[in-house]
């Protein structure tokens, strides 16, 4: 039997223990010797010419904070990578940026549908509330907003992430272990919150699409006072509807609210809280059997489901943080943030197991669970950044602490294993219709309770060797303490790492620059071996060697990168022993390549678009990690009609190559089962038509081909991607 995991901890959660002071100050001590150093000339130090494209913006003694914007589809300058804010010329790793723009234009209302056309991502859909994400073969597990977060506990999102509160979207690719301080080096995702504006400005959109989907979004900005010092925004966004699979609905509910004052004209102040609830009912715990008894591929109809009609796993997620910035003088600036995150889900599930008769479709059999989860997130991040001069030129640097702590509990609980109304052999899932009685959770509750700290100690420098040639270092180190007990097994953690950065940029024209970089990170583990001992830590590393240009005064941004990621000890499921899912440690190396375009070509197109192409190879050279996709295509474009400029037209497509998964099973006949998924594209359409200035509709047609697919491999079992359909919607501004 196969059943999902729900309560791997995740390598890259917290712990709870004090730390040796001078563990938190090596990080700093490495790179403030120049500062220290330099302090006396800063003053007089001339600033460089500035390198062309380098559009970083300076740090001033007095804060010009305001809600920012981007142009369109062109990224926009970002912290993310380094702590930095650098273009995206002079940012040596690999950025994409989903605009506010782009979301509104596609309808991306969710994080699923972002990143399903972020370059080098793969959503891999395991069943219709979690999800998991993949990027140059490895998970995904570092979801940030304003680049602070934990990753992920359990290893993957559960529930559907609304993107109506977040100005934009930015996905790093690599090693993000400066910042992130723990996972894998596969990608990093920031969501970018809106922010207040000083002008009064609002809007209100509903959208009526297929399966009685029905949305309402509104949004509100502007000052609070006469004089514009205090504003304020709130964001509000509601779902229901129904779906293509067979029982499944889901009823979202959202708010975002965020209050920023100047305190003085140095000093501002940023208090914002949002709320999110997820109510989905007749989900899928686990998906559909991939294969018969023979071998052969099983075939649904794309409605099928294995969901009882009682099924339901509900989630909220309830967030605040606080920042401070404060402008230090001489360029220097301070911020703080303070970030509470409170992550709660309760559900009924119904798992199906078992492998179905070709002619019969029977073989499949009930497992159905009660679980409770409650997660509780602080984090909090203090750093200093500014230019110091040395050598006769002027160079920028951050140092900076974080710490993060986390509170988990996972309950599960099942029917008694006399109950014969909820252990029993399913009909064909044909003819399944999921009207069962709602069994009694009567077993004594098992599950996970555990708490983690994490603190670390960063810096990065960024040298102005000369007017072409930057070099950036930094370092970063991280101590992680837990305690607790997995499904019964105890577990404690005590164990540091520090984790280097360097990069380099050479602009060898104003509009062209060569970069190099190579990054570690690191990612402790709760995931059982077969002897129930907990796994090693994945240790990861990225090195990346480039090109990136900018034409059209910037609004155009292009990068090709080559690319090598190396991950050991990383879990991959092995067998069940009991109720525990153990896992296998597995080493794996990344070798490849990506293509970046994004920005406005034009007065009237806009593209977003990627191209990744990898190998994925353990250390005897075999194929590892087959359900990811070596190739995926990612595009999203927009064109304004000239001789008609309300109206606009846009599309998307997404294709990614064959993937297949050994099913580590044998048919009737002894040979070993392989699932396999053709490569694929998915086609979609818009049109957009301004009746004022004011007043918009926007149409899409998602899957215009109606192409059936299976939406992931990732797990033993699957199913199916929706079929053709269709969303309207209305859009007031003002």
């Amino acid at each position: 039997m196969n059943l999902p995991a729900r309560s791997a901890w995740s390598a890259a959660a917290p712990a709870r223990l004090p730390v040796r002071r001078q563990a938190l100050c090596l990080a700093l001590a490495a790179l403030l010797a120049p500062l220290a150093a330099s302090a006396a000339d800063t003053e007089a130090a001339t600033a460089d010419a500035a390198t062309a494209g380098d559009t970083a913006p300076k740090l001033l003694d007095k804060l010009q904070v305001v809600a920012q914007r981007s142009d369109g589809y062109t990224p926009p300058a970002s912290a993310t990578g380094t702590g930095l804010v650098l273009s995206p010329l002079q940012t040596p790793q690999s950025v994409s940026t989903i605009s506010r723009e782009q979301m509104d234009d596609f309808g991306l209302d969710s994080a699923n549908a972002v990143l399903a056309l972020a370059t080098g991502v793969n959503v891999e859909k395991i069943e219709t509330d979690r999800t998991y994400y993949t990027a140059r073969g490895f998970d995904i597990i570092n979801f940030q907003v304003d680049g602070l977060g934990l990753p992920f506990t359990n290893g993957g999102a559960e529930g559907d992430l609304d993107t109506a509160m977040y100005e934009r979207v930015e996905v790093l690719r690599g090693a993000n272990g400066l910042l992130s301080s723990t996972g894998n080096p596969s990608a990093t995702v920031n969501f970018v919150r809106k922010r207040p504006t000083e002008e009064l400005q609002g809007s209100v959109g509903v959208t009526a699409g297929s399966w009685d989907t029905r949305r309402v979004d509104a949004d509100l900005s502007g000052k609070l006072d006469r004089s514009g010092r205090v504003r304020g925004r709130i964001v509000a966004a509601g779902q229901d509807g129904d779906s293509y699979l067979d029982r499944y609905s889901l009823k979202k509910r959202s708010v975002y609210g965020i209050v920023e004052a100047d305190l003085s004209d140095s000093t501002l102040l940023s208090v914002g809280a949002s709320y999110q609830k997820n109510e989905p009912h007749g989900g899928m715990w686990g998906a559909l059997p991939l294969y018969y008894s023979d071998g052969s591929a099983t075939h649904y109809a794309r409605s099928t489901s294995t969901s009882a009609d009682w099924s339901y796993w509900n989630s909220t997620d309830k967030r605040a943080f606080v920042e401070l910035q404060q402008a230090l003088g001489g360029g220097w600036q301070l911020k703080a943030a303070l970030n509470y995150r409170k992550l709660e889900s309760d559900g009924n599930l119904f798992y199906v197991y078992g492998t179905p008769d070709r002619d019969t479709g029977l073989g499949l059999y009930s497992y159905p669970s009660r679980y409770v989860s409650h997660e509780t997130q602080k984090y909090a991040d203090l750093y200093a950044s500014g230019p110091f001069a040395l050598g006769g030129r002027e160079h920028e640097l951050v140092v900076g602490v974080k710490w993060a702590g986390i509170d988990v509990s996972q309950i599960s609980t099942y029917p008694d294993s006399s109950d014969s109304s909820a252990w029993f052999a399913l009909p064909s899932l044909e003819d399944w219709t999921g009207a069962i009685a709602l069994p009694a959770f009567t077993t004594a509750p098992t599950g996970a309770e555990f708490d983690m700290i994490r603190r670390s100690a960063y810096a990065t420098a960024r040298w102005n060797l000369s007017d072409a040639l930057k070099l950036i270092t930094g370092v970063n180190h991280t101590q992680i303490e837990s305690r607790g007990q997995n499904y019964g097994v105890q577990h404690v953690y005590d164990d540091s790492k520090t984790t280097p950065f360097v990069g380099a940029v050479y602009n060898f024209d104003p509009n062209y620059a060569l970069y190099a970089s190579y990054a570690e990170i690191f990612n402790p583990q709760t995931e059982l071996d077969r002897n129930l001992q907990v796994l090693d830590p994945i240790t990861g590393s990225n090195a990346e060697l480039g090109i990136k240009g900018q034409w059209l005064q910037q609004r155009v941004n292009a990068s090709f990168a080559l690319f090598r990621a190396k991950q050991d000890n990383t879990a991959e499921t092995d067998l069940y022993i009991g109720n525990v899912q153990t896992y296998k440690a597995v080493d794996a190396t990344s070798t490849g390549y990506e293509f970046d375009l994004a920005g406005r070509l034009g007065d009237h197109w806009q593209l977003n678009a990627g191209y990744t192409q990898l190998s994925l190879k353990d250390d005897a050279g075999r194929n590892v990690r087959t359900y990811v996709p070596r190739r995926t295509f990612k595009l999203a474009t927009t064109y304004t009609v000239p001789q008609w400029e309300a109206l606009k037209l846009g599309a998307t497509l997404t294709w990614q190559g064959d993937i297949y998964r050994d099913q580590q099973a044998l048919d009737t006949s002894g040979n070993e089962i392989f699932t396999r998924q053709d490569s694929y594209a998915l086609l979609g359409l818009m049109a957009h038509y301004d009746f004022t200035p004011q007043f918009s509709a926007t149409l899409n047609v998602y899957n215009v081909t109606d192409r059936k697919y299976i939406n992931s491999l990732y797990w033993a079992q699957g199913y199916y991607g929706a079929p053709r359909n269709t969303s309207l919607s209305l859009n007031y501004k003002f």
